[in-house]
């Protein structure tokens, strides 16, 4: 940091440097912030403000909390600047992208010459993010009546953290500092043109030869992102299927759906090692079966690997015990091994989505500020990969039912079967749902649809409230929606409970009544 004095905070730089990152930064890195004078004990110290120190720090300060907030780099964390945002803005062009190319298929005629402006759609991406930021940003926090600091946070005790040359006490803590993307020891990778989803979406020209390593959400995602905006894209997935913590008819649409895109994936395989042969990246990848395959490709992106941010906080000087690998030692109350301290989000708990920071970061407020019981296994976790088929999930799926000795019943409603999907065009896809055997109690489910996670909530809130898969039936679900489907599952469930005696016993009653 060239020009830096101790104690001030980092100066950081965005790339590109244009209104919309210069935005962003006086957002939620304020080149000029001054940091407050410590104001006595804080209730309450979080540092890191991600999703999970952003949610527990306005939390809390709305309660009356005297709060302290303390970022080293971007408020907002990997969502806004790296994650959630910028790949949900690139994917919405990427689907405009596609919709422009099917529109014949719909009776549309496009003219000919209709090309993707790929510098434009990611600036468009970065003015998105920069409105987006307003909500993260260091100014609306102190106006929340919080104390802002921006700096480098390390714990000076069990109850005292040091930052930019200032000590704060605090009567608890919270470590949200979150995970970042890590590069696998492959043979040369560091001198090749390696992208992460921390630098990704920094770039302003496309490649024209993309190599995806990863075949989960990352990998999956901007795989079909980038050849849908004009990239010739290899997908490398070391696993048999892609998306390995979904189920196989899962993995099977979605196989479909990128092959429909011109992604090619190679399932069963992974990258050994990594030349420069001038401006290429030659890489080589070992396919399961001995074989070995080099790929000439302009840019890499590492879709695997990630490290809880553990380094640097001096835990140890606060009794704090942590894996550099798993993150920060948590009970199921997301107490630390400070009594003290508590810890929230991707740095210590196992589903690392925005949400469940969230979440996270509310049971936090709930037990450091008032003696709570709150419990994170108690939530009710979905998630969804934004692809085109999307998919999400939430609970369990059958083969973790009958893992734990469950026996299940699945009810799947194919989307080629419901009205509105058909009429959309989206056909490849299903709604399923996974009840315990003999009862109507929703134990997980799975949606493969256009709009997957906007369906999902309805499904989350019946396992949460305990509502059972019949129940549903007799919700009452516009037509035509998609969402139809998890209605018509419901009405398959309960034609199940129509036996051959009930049967019988509903005919005798109707032919007394005629």
């Amino acid at each position: 940091m060239s020009g830096a004095v101790k104690g001030d905070p980092p100066r950081l730089s965005l790339l590109p440097d244009d209104a919309w990152n210069r935005e962003l930064a006086a957002n939620v890195h304020p080149p000029d912030w001054v940091n407050p004078e410590p104001s006595g004990r804080y209730n309450l110290v979080v540092i890191g403000a991600g999703t999970a120190g952003l949610v527990t720090a306005a939390g809390a300060a709305g309660l009356g909390a005297k709060v302290a907030l303390i970022e080293r780099h971007l408020m907002g964390g990997d969502c806004l600047n790296v994650g959630c945002v910028p790949s949900k803005g690139v994917i919405r062009s990427a689907r405009a992208a596609a919709a422009v190319r099917s529109a014949q298929r719909f009776g549309v005629r496009v003219p000919e010459g209709a090309e993707v402006d790929f510098a434009r759609a990611m600036e468009r991406m970065r003015e998105k993010r920069a409105r987006i930021s307003r909500n993260d940003s260091a100014a609306r926090f102190r106006g929340l009546g919080v104390d802002v600091f921006l700096g480098d946070a390390r714990f000076a005790g069990r109850d005292t953290v040091e930052v930019a040359g200032k000590r704060l006490r605090f009567k608890s803590a919270v470590v949200a500092t979150g995970a970042r993307a890590i590069l696998p020891p492959i043979e040369g990778i560091e001198r090749a043109a390696v992208s992460t989803n921390e630098t990704i979406f920094d770039l302003t020209a496309r490649p024209d030869r993309l190599l995806v390593v990863g075949g989960g959400p990352i990998g999956v995602e901007l795989s079909q992102a980038f050849a849908r905006l004009g990239s010739d894209v290899t997908l490398v997935e070391m696993m048999s299927q892609l998306l390995p913590r979904e189920d196989q008819d899962t993995a099977a649409i979605l196989a479909r759906a990128l092959e429909r895109d011109d992604v090619r994936v190679r399932l069963d395989s992974r990258v050994t090692r990594i030349e420069i042969d001038g401006p290429e990246n030659v890489v080589h990848v070992a396919g399961r079966d001995g074989s070995e395959t080099r790929l000439r490709v302009d840019r890499i992106l590492m879709g695997v690997g990630r490290a809880p941010n553990v380094e640097g906080l001096n835990l140890e000087a606060a009794g704090v015990e942590y894996d550099p690998r798993l993150g920060v030692k948590v009970d199921d109350t997301l107490r630390t091994t400070n009594r003290r301290i508590f810890a929230a989000g991707d740095v210590a708990i196992p589903h690392k989505f925005t949400h469940t920071a969230d979440f996270s970061a509310r049971i936090v407020i709930q037990n450091a500020l008032f003696m709570g019981r709150k419990k994170l296994s108690a939530l009710v976790v979905p998630w969804c990969t934004y692809t085109d088929p999307e998919v999400a999930h939430v609970g369990m799926r059958a083969a973790d039912a009958e893992r734990v000795g469950l026996a299940v019943k699945t009810f799947k409603i194919p989307l080629e079967d419901v009205d509105r999907a058909i009429l959309d065009g989206e056909e490849d896809g299903f709604v399923k749902i996974h009840v315990a055997h003999g009862s109507d109690r929703i134990l997980g489910a799975t949606i493969v649809a256009a709009h997957a996670g906007e369906m999902i909530g309805e499904l989350c809130l019946a396992i949460s409230r305990g509502i059972g898969l019949g129940s549903i039936a007799s919700v009452i679900h516009p037509y035509p929606t998609q969402a139809e489907a998890i209605r018509r599952a419901g009405d398959a469930y309960n034609r199940t409970r129509l036996t051959p005696r009930v049967k019988r016993l509903f005919e005798r009653w109707l032919s007394w009544t005629r």
